[in-house]
């Protein structure tokens, strides 16, 4: 907003930005180097970079989620009917399990009086994260449902597509607890 108060009309999309300097400039665009147009086709050029950074860390920080429910989605297509909580315990223990073998091949490759590597520290440290969730409540698709299980059959792996399922967290101990999504600290 400018400071009179009225919305800024320009175009903050790089292709809308460059489209209209060529609408107003014609075929031979040479602009110089502090002019208007370039002050906007740098803006908008660093706004695309930053939104595509964005979008890249944030796909980074969703694939452990879409991980975790594509193994529980394969669980399910293997199951005939509902699973129990306690079915639902096992199948998150073999989950937080699927590390253990890449970790002791990590520890057994490592000579002697040598520091753990950083690939090492991070896998134990992620054991860590997922056990203590665990303890409280770790976060999966509710399995006792059948409706909710035939969606989970039927996912197509899209982060977007998760809304129309429901969540539950089961602790170690067996309770169970409603959960929503996407999946915010112990909701």
């Amino acid at each position: 907003m400018f400071r009179n108060g009225f919305n800024n009309k320009m175009p903050k999309d790089l292709a809308k930005v460059q489209k209209k300097i060529h609408k107003k400039k014609g075929v031979a665009t040479s602009l110089h180097e502090n002019s208007r147009d370039a002050k906007r086709l740098r803006r908008a050029g660093a706004r695309s970079d930053k939104l595509e950074k964005l979008a890249t860390a944030r796909g980074k920080a969703l694939q452990p989620y879409l991980r975790r429910i594509s193994f529980f989605q394969s669980a399910a297509q293997e199951a005939s009917g509902p699973f129990t909580v306690e079915s639902m315990q096992a199948l998150i223990e073999i989950y937080l399990d699927r590390d253990s073998t890449e970790l002791s091949t990590i520890q057994s490759e490592r000579r002697p009086g040598r520091p753990t590597s950083t690939g090492e520290d991070l896998l134990k440290q992620r054991i860590q994260v997922e056990a203590n969730e665990y303890k409280s409540g770790y976060w999966i698709p509710d399995m006792e449902d059948m409706e909710n299980l035939e969606r989970l059959k039927e996912w197509n792996e899209q982060w977007t597509s998760l809304g129309t399922l429901e969540y539950v967290r089961i602790a170690k101990h067996g309770t169970k607890h409603v959960s929503s999504f996407p999946p915010k600290g112990k909701s």
